[in-house]
């Protein structure tokens, strides 16, 4: 042979396919380590929960409404709500753990110096909490207007919101911080 690659190679040669091989894995291993690990184990997804109740509690009580007494024996409830609407169940599914995996392995994956992923992770992933705190904190607040607005709102309407700041994130890493070649931004 004259010295060219093994045909195996070349795939992962191109950028685009190291991207989404790498990503894909990392991934599944977060998967399966959240499956068979951590949302049995429960912690993590009670620690978030608790926080987003607390600081959506604390939103709603600075916007002036009052919040809906715990029910009795409500240690594992994880529910928050104000007068004149409903307690609202926040689920695993909805704390947001697993959106701060997907950005995460992206940022991680993704070209970049990692002096800026040291920082726009974490700063990343506490904005997405915000956001999903302030989801929380308006779903709250559409149930004292009418019940039926929460489904629609909850399935629709915040996706669009979460998501689309995600992507903005994304967007923004790969706009400004990724390097991609000789069109990348200086340090």
């Amino acid at each position: 042979m004259d010295g060219a690659p093994a045909p195996a190679s070349l795939p992962l040669r191109d950028p685009l396919v190291r991207f989404l091989a790498t990503a894909g894995a990392l991934f599944l291993g977060w998967y399966l380590l959240y499956e068979l690990v951590i949302h049995p184990w429960g912690v993590l997804d009670r620690a978030v929960i608790d926080n987003l109740i607390g600081l959506s509690g604390a939103l709603l009580t600075a916007l002036g409404y009052t919040l809906l007494p715990e029910p009795a024996n409500a240690e594992m409830i994880r529910t928050v709500g104000v007068q004149g609407g409903h307690l609202l169940w926040i689920g695993d599914p909805c704390n947001g753990v697993s959106l701060f995996a997907v950005f995460a392995l992206f940022l991680l994956t993704y070209p970049g110096p990692w002096r800026h992923k040291a920082w726009f992770i974490p700063i990343g992933l506490l904005t997405i909490h915000f956001i999903n705190v302030v989801r929380i904190a308006a779903l709250c607040i559409v149930v004292t207007i009418d019940y039926e607005l929460l489904n629609f709102n909850h399935d629709y309407t915040f996706y669009v919101v979460v998501y689309g700041w995600v992507f903005l994130l994304w967007f923004l890493w790969v706009k400004r911080f990724a390097r991609t070649g000789a069109t990348a931004p200086g340090p």
